[in-house]
């Protein structure tokens, strides 16, 4: 039976015969506002049964608490969300059942694969991943195929319970196997991404800002103007963030440290919490960020936090040396003028 995805595709944009029972039929449907954008952006969650691609979607856009997902059941069906926040972050999230099988007849390849921006596939660095590189290898050959410019990006997942050496060396063997296979089947042109992830640390909101970062055609031009702030400013590194998700849609050119990273991941949380339990009346339904949004916060280690608000739902975080920051109208530096 044929039958239409709703809200998401164009009037001629058949699905096919892809199965109602793995989600795509039209009551699982999303309602959308800009068709053609979703279609540019969206990013595949793939992978074996319990490598933990659910718990990777439910802890970064539903903020539950890492523990909370071991009671999660496994996905049944394409989950599909609207990640819709502002301008620079219009993209659709897909959660795949481990399940399921892309080179069955009734999966619609060209329909699923063409519209796709990036598959990020899962892999359980905890359990055997020789299936999951048999399963990663058979995806990539058939989604190139049909779409050349998918981002193809592998999350080597739960590697909080692995030593340092561990971790390094799985990473280091399933580069190379999942490499040999792709020149193995002649595709030398893919090139993947590889991360360590943990839902238990910021692991993976570093990764998933690198996966939404190639989706997003400004970000050469945000970093550009970050670089301008510093390079005019006592800044020491700076932040563009999604407040809702603690994605960084970008950040200056210098080396990344992922304790500023997290820094500035748990000061959002600091002033969004207190903005709830303060910020508003109990009867306003407004958002608790806006436009007077703006916080300090000086650490113990002689560093200084600066947020401040964009749009409703962007956020720039500096970070400063304490000996450099005296208040909020001294950020430029003072240039000497020429006489």
């Amino acid at each position: 039976m044929l039958y239409e995805e709703k809200g998401i595709c164009q009037e001629d944009y058949i699905v096919g015969s892809f199965p109602r029972n793995y989600g795509c039929g039209p009551d699982n449907d999303i309602e959308t506002e800009d068709v053609n954008s979703i279609q540019k952006h969206r990013i595949f969650l793939m992978g074996l049964r319990r490598s933990g691609k659910s718990s990777i979607y439910k802890v970064v856009f539903h903020k539950m608490s890492p523990s909370k997902t071991l009671y999660l059941e496994s996905t049944s069906k394409i989950v599909k969300e609207n990640i819709f926040k502002h301008s620079f972050i219009q993209f659709q999230i897909w959660d795949f059942p481990g399940e399921i099988d892309i080179f069955d007849p009734t999966f619609d390849s060209e329909t699923i694969f063409g519209s796709c921006g990036a598959i990020v596939f899962v892999i359980d660095a905890q359990d055997d991943y020789l299936e999951a590189l048999n399963i990663l290898h058979r995806t990539i050959f058939q989604a190139y195929k049909i779409n050349c410019k998918i981002h193809f990006e592998v999350f080597i997942h739960k590697t909080d319970g692995l030593l340092y050496d561990h971790k390094i060396e799985t990473q280091r063997d399933i580069h190379k196997r999942a490499n040999e296979d792709l020149e193995d089947s002649g595709i030398k042109s893919v090139r993947l991404s590889f991360h360590l992830t943990s839902i238990y640390d910021h692991s993976i909101f570093e990764a998933l800002s690198r996966v939404v970062q190639k989706l997003i055609p400004q970000v050469p031009a945000l970093e550009n103007l970050l670089d301008v702030l510093i390079s005019n400013s006592v800044i020491e590194k700076a932040f563009l963030l999604d407040i809702a998700s603690k994605i960084y849609i970008a950040t200056d050119s210098s080396p990344l440290d992922m304790k500023s990273y997290e820094l500035c991941c748990d000061m959002i949380d600091v002033v969004l919490d207190i903005s709830y339990i303060y910020g508003l009346p109990e009867d306003n339904d407004m958002t608790v960020f806006d436009e007077q949004s703006c916080s300090i916060i000086k650490l113990s280690c002689s560093t200084v936090l600066y947020l401040q608000e964009m749009n409703d739902c962007l956020a720039l975080i500096c970070i400063f040396r304490e000996e450099n920051f005296d208040n909020k109208g001294n950020i430029l530096r003072r240039q000497e003028l020429s006489m």
